[in-house]
């Protein structure tokens, strides 16, 4: 018999009093998020909240009651970022129990942002693609989505949590660790002690996770994802505990994989400027992508965006670093080697 994949229903005990519960997501080439129960004498926390929908909400609750408790019962949702299968149904369930939802406060920016009266569905997504210089998947993504107001409910948390907050529950002290990169507020959190790290998507044991997928993103989110992923390789080793994928043993061996992974992809990205690429859609196109190496035009709409979008980051880090020129025109951003 084969051995459970990761995203199939279930709950595993991954630590004492600690459950992984995987809930689906739609029409996601992900497939599934894990979301965390801390259990034990005291009311429940829970890492993450998965995306709001009935299959999700159902297997959730399903997943607690096979661990002896109940959503109502749930004290308190940790949320690590901003999106929507990690933030989605804690707002759901906070209308319905009342549950406290705590998120990082530095992904204020993002929700401020979306929050704002009349905004339009991704209009920042929109507006960044163009400046990226993919006016055609721009165009695309305006009219998937239409011109209406976004109709995602969206509302603030309980709590922001900053670097240093600990969360005591159930015999476990949960240190809030800001990481920016995925998004400008993503936190993870380290159970030093019983050496667990609950990660969201700032690591994640087989995939890279996307940078700059968020409203209001930062001058230079590869940059600060590369030295968040320094922050972690700092402190004590954990285990694994991904919201995308298996759990693995060693923190820090995957994140020794991804420094490696972006060094080599900021190689790739200087060389395909310097063999004439001048913005991140034509370096992009210039690139393979995933561990299959499919060029960008094989790869659907969306994940088109993100890979434009990855490569938008890495151009600007190599502009920090001195490596690379920028100069915008006519609202692009154009590229060429700083030297050589």
């Amino acid at each position: 018999m084969a051995a459970p994949h990761w995203t199939d229903p279930g709950v595993e005990e991954v630590a004492t009093g600690v459950y992984r519960i995987p809930l689906p997501l739609p029409g996601d080439g992900l497939r599934a998020v894990n979301v965390y129960a801390v259990t034990g004498e005291d009311r429940p926390v829970v890492i993450d909240s998965g995306w709001a929908i009935p299959e999700a909400y159902d297997l959730l609750a399903d997943g607690l009651k096979r661990i002896g408790t109940t959503l109502a019962e749930i004290e308190r949702f940790l949320v690590t970022h901003l999106h929507r299968d990690h933030y989605g149904q804690a707002l759901r369930l906070r209308a319905e129990f009342g549950t406290r939802v705590s998120l990082g406060a530095e992904e204020h920016w993002s929700l401020d942002t979306m929050l704002k009266p009349g905004r339009q569905t991704a209009e920042e997504q929109v507006s960044h693609l163009h400046a990226l210089g993919a006016h055609e998947l721009a165009e695309d993504l305006a009219r998937r989505l239409g011109a209406h107001p976004d109709a995602e409910h969206w509302e603030a948390p309980d709590d922001w949590l900053n670097a240093g907050d600990v969360i005591a529950n159930n015999g476990r002290n949960l240190e809030v660790v800001p990481t920016p990169g995925h998004t400008r507020g993503h936190v993870v959190f380290h159970d030093t002690e019983h050496q667990l790290l609950f990660a969201g998507d700032h690591v994640l044991p087989t995939i890279t996770p996307s940078i700059g997928f968020e409203p209001a993103l930062a001058p230079d989110p590869l940059g600060a994802f590369l030295h968040s992923l320094a922050i972690v390789r700092s402190r004590p080793d954990a285990t694994l505990l991904p919201a995308h994928g298996a759990v693995t043993d060693s923190v820090h061996a995957r994140v020794d994989e991804l420094v490696e992974h972006h060094r080599a992809r900021l190689d790739a990205t200087e060389a395909a400027i310097r063999a004439g690429a001048d913005t991140a859609a034509a370096a992009a196109t210039a690139i393979p992508w995933t561990r299959r190496e499919r060029r960008l035009e094989e790869l659907d709409p969306f994940n088109q965006f993100l890979a434009i979008s990855e490569t938008g980051a890495h151009l600007e880090l190599l502009v920090a670093e001195g490596r690379l020129t920028k100069e915008v025109r006519d609202g692009v951003r154009h590229y060429r080697a700083a030297h050589g």
